[in-house]
């Protein structure tokens, strides 16, 4: 029988260039090799990003002497513009440039911004006037290198981050089921190299001098570009620039269009260096970018979709809010938990003392550990009939980001000593929120290559990233409405009971948010899990 005309327009949801029937590659594991490209890539730029992430919060209030505040909405501005960019770069390799360039561009970006980070300069020091008011003196020139790095790495990001994970998508045939389970590998591959850089950068940055410590992340990132070049062949041309663009065609004078990209990256390299020192306006660029993202998809759906890919891409706009809200959750570990963790956490191990910013190793040790595990489980209960549907996964990793909130803040109330905390309590609140990352990642890259339309699937991939951007944004939020007040490094005059209060208040609300969300999108599952028409 043949197909109804309706029909034939739901089938061209899965035929995209990341599901079309890629070229013959060779096999190991299971997987094309070019997985393990992609993976060993993507484990060397995470390696980069999680070591200059354990030490940011830190080198901003110990090296800058910047207060708590001002240093949570550095943070932020910084992972949330990160994560935003990514919309235009999927964009871009969608129409222009293709995946393999992107990749390579935003890799060269993100090592020269690594390098930069290791120019610290003279640490901040206070004086008092006269007067006897107190104030804090810093390197300005050595704070001009530090935003202009942090610029450079935004930049690169959006070039690399969403388009290494399309590419993981492009090397298998349409509907294949290892597609979920590669990317479940994919995501231990970010979690190994966020392990090894929270460990290693970490330790090294707090230990031997912050220049140590980004100057190692920025090594991460050079040796994941050679071997992303040195692995080209197996990738067997899915990455390249669509049939349609013409990079050497002359747009501006003797400007061809690969010209005017690279100066549009450079030039948007200049506007971020400013936007990161107004942490305000970030917050309403994103706000206003994010909004004109969400009524462009609504226009495309409404306007040029069948009802079959409208409902899909209105199901996949909620599982972005979803993800939105998950990750302002999790994205507490490089703020808020992290000065939690170096004030108020007992980190006495073996006669010695674990560095604050090592504790970030568990999450993604965690992740390493059971990825096999879900790699496996996700398969194995589709041959049974018995895989969750994808909406309640997306529950269970509310549950999940509740019960490590949970355990947080029972701890802060129960088992204080002194205003510390046993460092197991941190460590059994971070193997929940591995859990919960390693379920909601794998599903929601899936679901967008499933769902998204094949004309738009990188930028959704993107706006995945633009979830977490938001997400990014509000996290630093709202553990600012925690900060300690000190002004520079006064810390020490405020009492470490009041710091467990503040961090006890904060893990309450965040845990009983996480389980509100969790019951409704129990709730929501079977309407949602229509809507999505059979794709999983």
């Amino acid at each position: 029988m043949n197909p109804t005309n309706v029909e034939k327009e739901a089938l061209l949801i899965h035929e995209s260039p990341g599901n079309l029937d890629p070229p013959q590659s060779p096999q190991l594991w299971g997987h094309p090799i070019g997985l393990y490209v992609l993976f060993l890539t993507e484990m060397w730029e995470r390696f980069s990003f999680y070591g200059m992430r354990a030490l940011l919060v830190f080198y901003l209030t110990k090296h800058f002497l910047f207060s708590d505040e001002v240093a949570l909405g550095l943070y932020g501005s910084y992972v949330a513009l990160g994560y935003a960019t990514p919309v235009i770069g999927g964009m871009l390799a969608d129409r222009y440039l293709g995946q393999r360039l992107s990749v390579i561009f935003g890799a060269i970006l993100m090592c020269i911004g690594h390098f930069g980070m290791a120019f610290e300069g003279a640490a901040a020091h206070t004086i008092v006037s006269p007067d006897g008011v107190t104030s804090v003196v810093r390197d300005e020139a050595a704070l001009q290198v530090f935003y202009l790095s942090l610029a450079l790495l935004i930049v690169g990001i959006g070039f690399l981050k969403p388009n290494i994970a399309t590419i993981v998508s492009q090397l298998y045939p349409a509907d294949d089921p290892r597609r979920s389970s590669a990317y479940t590998l994919f995501q231990m591959g970010i979690m190994l190299g966020a392990a090894l850089s929270a460990g290693v950068c970490g330790y090294l940055g707090e230990t031997f001098g912050w220049a140590y410590g980004f100057g190692t992340a920025g090594v991460g990132m050079l040796v994941g570009l050679l071997v992303f070049l040195g692995g080209q062949r197996f990738l067997r041309g899915v990455a390249e620039p669509p049939p349609h663009a013409n990079l050497k065609k002359r747009v501006l004078g003797p400007l061809n269009t690969l010209h005017v990209i690279g100066i549009c990256a450079l030039a948007a390299v200049g506007m971020f260096w400013l936007f990161v020192q107004k942490t305000m306006i970030v917050g309403y660029l994103l706000g206003g970018f994010s909004l004109i993202v969400v009524t462009y998809v609504l226009v495309v759906s409404f306007f040029y979709c069948n009802r079959i890919e409208r409902d899909r891409m209105l199901v996949l706009l909620a599982f972005q809010l979803a993800l939105t809200f998950f990750a302002t959750l999790f994205e507490q570990a490089g703020g808020s938990l992290n000065l939690f963790a170096d004030r108020n956490v007992d980190r006495h191990f073996w006669g010695g003392e674990i560095q604050a910013s090592q504790l970030q190793s568990i999450v993604p040790a965690t992740i390493v550990l059971l990825a096999p595990l879900f790699a496996w489980l996700w398969p194995a209960l589709s041959r049974i009939n018995r895989n969750p549907p994808t909406p309640s996964k997306y529950a269970f990793t509310m549950v999940f980001m509740a019960a490590g909130f949970g355990v947080l803040a029972w701890a802060t109330g129960a088992f204080s000593d002194h205003g510390s905390i046993n460092m197991i309590w941190l460590v059994v609140a971070y193997i929940c929120f591995g859990v919960a990352d390693l379920i909601i990642v794998s599903v929601s890259y899936s679901t967008i290559t499933s769902l998204s339309l094949p004309k738009i699937v990188g930028m959704m991939m993107g706006t995945s990233m633009l979830a977490i951007s938001g997400a990014n944004y509000l996290a630093a939020m709202f553990a600012s409405w925690m900060a300690l007040p000190q002004k520079g490094s006064n810390l020490a005059a405020i009492p470490i009971e009041e710091t467990l209060v503040a961090y006890g208040t904060l893990f309450t609300w965040l845990a009983s948010a996480a389980a509100i969300c969790a019951i409704f999108l129990f709730l929501v599952t079977p309407a949602l899990t229509r809507r999505m028409h059979g794709a999983q």
